[in-house]
């Protein structure tokens, strides 16, 4: 039960991301895919062949691809924010710092992923 809930929050967001600049979209449908997987196969199979977001998350699955298009979007709004806290607002500089380290490390992780599934010419099929 405590999957489904989860679930069905992250899935919430995730759609309120598709249209709400800043919140990001991707993540809260992986977590969403990954809570239905252990509570609910009918939600689960929904969000996979959904026709917008199912192909984002059986490459994510599959390959670990994050689209170039959602690496510069994430990147970007992850950049806006920081300037926005480095500019806008009076915050101390050890929060700055640790901010900007966390944000650092997560753009590093999105960079590291591949665009593109591999091929099926590369995998040999």
């Amino acid at each position: 039960m405590a999957f489904l809930c989860l679930g069905l929050v992250a899935l919430g967001l995730g759609l309120l991301g598709a249209f709400l600049p800043l919140l990001p979209t991707t993540p809260f449908l992986i977590v969403a895919a990954w809570c239905f997987a252990r509570s609910s196969q009918k939600l689960h199979d929904w969000l996979y062949d959904h026709p917008r977001f199912g192909d984002l998350l059986r490459n994510w699955e599959a390959h670990r691809v994050i689209p170039a298009w959602a690496k510069i979007c994430s990147v970007s709004a992850m950049t806006a924010s920081f300037a926005y806290m480095a500019f806008f607002r009076d915050m101390p500089a050890w929060l700055l710092a640790v901010t900007g380290a966390v944000l650092l490390g997560v753009a590093a992780y999105i960079l590291s992923k591949p665009s593109n599934p591999p091929s099926a010419e590369r995998e040999g099929c």
